[in-house]
């Protein structure tokens, strides 16, 4: 079959069912040539109504002859690009998400996640159980290769240093417990920073500067879930480098005097105030209960989704998101100057899309653009929030496709 040509064409499965039927049989023929008005050898049909049900069936053909089904192969588990199915996992303090991820060849969208799992971190013993979990669950040949986005300081023995996990992290030893032939780990948020600029605009909500981006600039990528995360993605020439940040474990800074008030307060227990011990799920509850103490009263909420959700009737819950937001904005503003941000602000994950409604409307804004002389620099600088909850698995993907793919 020297002379073949490859077609390909996606059927629903009703009508694969009357393709394959009718293989066999002369009356295919005028399908098979509508669909390929030359002759083939091989007609390619795909059939199926999502990525886990769709398969490939091979037909060969000689010239208007006789038709030969040929084996049928999950179309999840083809090689694409030389790079077989692989898994993702984007790794919080209270939940992982997992997916199986394939590359797809299109730089608009390089990976589609094929199967996808989200579990809580409190229910398991560890990463390994987890991810040993989501690979037993999974039909077809048994995946060997993965990635792992985290956030922490990886040390030479594998380990992970990190504040947030419920469970000591190694990489290497998950690797050999579940017998991968390949598993990398990769900064959470330098994870979200390879996906963040693939999102569609009906993905983010624009919360100030202009709808596009002038140039194509260093990016900031920034996210308070357990933790506060951060990485800035830079162009250089045609690709792009990600530098990885531990912003949330720099030092918090304030702008008001009832900032200062809850940072003095906060000051009396530990010596080092960092940023996500504000900037985060857990930050939140601690303004509230560092606001609750300066006002002299007794807190009555003691989960940050408790919190925000009593903002619309609670005055303390209400002051505290408020100043959460105020320092979230000045915190930006302070990072995009710190590192020249001009390509623009992705605010990715955690507990921002819970409060996006109060976050327009509180004074964000302008505590992000109150830089003095550098307001005008800052009001070019788009910020938009990004709703999109598998970000992390498609940066990790991401991520582990330039690294594996790249020429050394």
């Amino acid at each position: 079959m020297t002379r073949g040509r490859l077609f390909s064409r996606a059927f629903r499965r009703r009508a694969w069912h009357g393709i394959a039927r009718e293989a066999r049989r002369s009356a295919a023929r005028p399908l098979v040539r509508k669909i390929c008005p030359d002759p083939v050898d091989i007609v390619v049909i795909a059939k199926g109504d999502s990525p886990q049900a769709t398969v490939v069936c091979e037909i060969a053909v000689t010239p208007w002859g006789q038709f030969v089904e040929a084996d049928v192969a999950p179309l999840s588990h083809r090689v694409v690009n030389g790079v077989s199915p692989f898994i993702a996992a984007d790794v919080g303090g209270t939940h992982v998400r997992l997916g199986l991820v394939r590359p797809t060849g299109h730089d608009l969208q390089p990976v589609e996640i094929l199967s996808y799992r989200k579990y809580a971190c409190a229910d398991y013993g560890g990463l390994a159980e987890i991810i040993g979990d989501f690979l037993d669950g999974l039909d077809g040949p048994r995946v060997r290769r993965g990635v792992i986005a985290s956030a922490g300081f990886p040390l030479e023995d594998g380990t992970v240093i990190t504040a947030n996990l419920p469970w000591r992290l190694s990489p290497r030893e998950i690797q050999g417990t579940l017998g991968l032939e390949d598993l990398r780990l990769v900064n959470d948020f330098e994870a979200v920073a390879y996906a963040a600029a693939l999102v569609g605009d009906q993905e983010v909500l624009r919360l100030t500067g202009p709808a596009t981006v002038s140039e194509r600039g260093p990016t900031l990528v920034l996210g308070p879930g357990t933790g506060l995360g951060g990485a800035v993605w830079i162009p250089t020439g045609r690709s792009a480098t990600v530098l990885a940040t531990e912003a949330g474990q720099a030092a918090l800074s304030v702008g008001t005097e009832l900032e200062m008030r809850l940072l003095a307060q906060m000051l009396k227990k530990q010596p080092h105030v960092p940023v996500e011990h504000a900037l985060s799920g857990p930050g939140l509850l601690n303004l509230y209960r560092t606001l609750c103490e300066v006002r002299g009263v007794a807190p009555e909420h003691f989960a940050p989704n408790a919190v925000t959700a009593a903002a619309g009737h609670d005055p303390l819950a209400r002051e505290a998101l408020e100043v959460f937001c105020g320092l979230l904005g000045s915190t930006v503003g302070d990072m995009a100057l710190l590192y020249g941000i001009t390509g623009g602000v992705y605010l990715a994950g955690g507990i921002l899309p819970r409060i996006r409604e109060f976050l327009l409307q509180s004074s964000f804004v302008e505590r992000f653009l109150n830089k003095g002389p550098m307001r005008a620099a800052l009001e070019r600088i788009p910020v938009r929030l990004v709703e999109h909850g598998q970000l992390g698995v498609l940066g990790a993907a991401n991520w582990y496709l330039d690294q594996t793919q790249q020429p050394h």
